[in-house]
């Protein structure tokens, strides 16, 4: 029999295309040593013509950010019925919209932090919510265009009123949750366990996420068990709600020092797949070899998703 024909989907134009191109080597080498046959795609603006030329039997899809992890390349691999790794096209570009996403985990019952969508230049103007609080990008991942407005802030940072911002012109606006930066990824239908995530920098921001000790990872994480098994429980809950396939992660913040506020802040489709990402370690820990993770992933391919 034929080995599969996998095309690996990375690189792309968007904030997070380097990881991208990390997480793409990662697994096409995982893919590889597995016996897949495997075509490295950089995935560039004629990304259609390509995939019709090549006709994999598979696309994994580890494009971070647009046009990956917003339904755009989703939808173009159901047009051209490749099967595809990961969430679907609703899904996808659902959870990358983060107020939109918010709603929806409300809905089910996953608590979320308040928050409200305002242009950027009225961000940068004055306080649009009392401080602490987030600004973020309403549909950027790795931490990319995020600050922390401190209550000790008289304004708000003026790097948002920069001509070359390049983030769009909203902004999201959350309290901020002060405590432990927690993590949950979901396989299949299966709540992995929680890590603890332990910053060296201020917060978990993209030089914590990716630069060599710019953070300490801790699994299981140093909360209580009934904690534990809340974050796992509402990570599955999230992934259903938004109608996510395949892997995902929830990142979720709690605040021990207070009543036990464990608040999500947001699902991701297309969770990062490189030396130091989060899922292969909770994998690991769930018994399971990153070569084994990969070969999951690709096995559990279709469309329609």
């Amino acid at each position: 029999m034929a080995a599969k024909h996998v095309a690996v989907l990375m690189g792309g134009w968007s904030a997070e295309r380097e990881i991208s191109l990390r997480s793409g080597k990662a697994c096409g080498d995982a893919l590889e040593a597995k016996g897949y046959r495997v075509t490295r795609v950089d995935v560039e603006r004629n990304v259609a013509e390509v995939l019709a030329r090549l006709k994999p039997d598979v696309a994994f899809n580890v494009l971070h950010g647009r046009p990956g992890e917003d339904g755009t390349i989703q939808g173009i691999l159901e047009i051209l019925r490749i099967p595809y790794t990961h969430s679907g096209v609703l899904a996808s570009a659902l959870a990358m919209d983060k107020p939109a996403a918010k709603i929806v985990m409300a809905a089910a019952g996953v608590p979320v932090p308040e928050g409200v969508v305002v242009s950027r230049a009225a961000a940068a103007k004055a306080h649009v919510i009392k401080p602490p609080y987030v600004i973020k990008p309403p549909a950027e991942g790795s931490s990319v265009g995020v600050f922390i407005v401190h209550a000790d802030h008289a304004h708000p940072p003026q790097e948002l009123s920069r001509p070359d911002w390049p983030y769009g012109e909203q902004v999201l606006v959350e309290r901020y949750v002060a405590g432990l930066e927690l993590t949950c990824a979901v396989m299949g239908e299966e709540a992995l366990g929680v890590i603890e995530i332990e910053p060296t920098t201020r917060f978990y921001d993209y030089e914590s996420k990716y630069a060599p000790g710019g953070s300490r990872h801790i699994l299981p994480a140093r909360i209580s068990p009934n904690i534990y098994q809340r974050a796992r429980n509402l990570a599955l809950t999230a992934h259903r709600a938004l109608g996510c396939r395949g892997v995902s992660r929830a990142d979720f913040r709690f605040d021990s020092r207070s009543d036990g506020d464990l608040v999500c802040l947001e699902v991701n489709t297309q969770p990062g797949m490189t030396e130091m990402s989060l899922v292969p370690e909770l994998a690991a820990h769930a018994g399971l070899s990153f070569d084994e993770l990969v070969k999951w992933i690709v096995e559990d391919a279709s469309l329609e998703r």
